[in-house]
């Protein structure tokens, strides 16, 4: 099978706007079914009610996959910033045994 195997690694992926796709698709989705509701009953008569019911399907995982890459977005932005003050903070030193002040006091006989 060395036919198969790969010749060079994988590119890496694109990144878009992923939230407005995701959004669009969604909207697209909805309104399909919207378009198609007042003919419900000629997709009756043909036994093609799927097609109405497969864009309500599409609108409804359209919701959840927008919560998902809200998300999903949401934690990028997060790992980022913490990423970019990590990079500016400047490098703390950890104090010496020796220089650290000790709040112990010997007690006063």
């Amino acid at each position: 099978m060395a036919k198969w195997t790969p010749k060079h690694a994988a590119p890496e992926p694109l990144e878009g706007p992923v939230v407005a796709t995701i959004t669009g698709g969604t909207i697209l989705w909805f309104v399909l079914f919207l378009v198609q509701v007042p003919f419900y009953g000629w997709f009756d008569d043909r036994d093609l009610t799927w097609w109405v019911w497969t864009c309500l399907a599409g609108a409804g995982l359209g919701l959840i996959g927008i919560w998902y890459v809200r998300g999903r977005d949401a934690a990028i932005k997060r790992h980022e910033a913490e990423r970019s003050a990590e990079a500016t903070r400047p490098a703390e030193a950890a104090p010496s045994a020796e220089a650290a002040p000790s709040d112990e006091r010997a007690p006063d006989a």
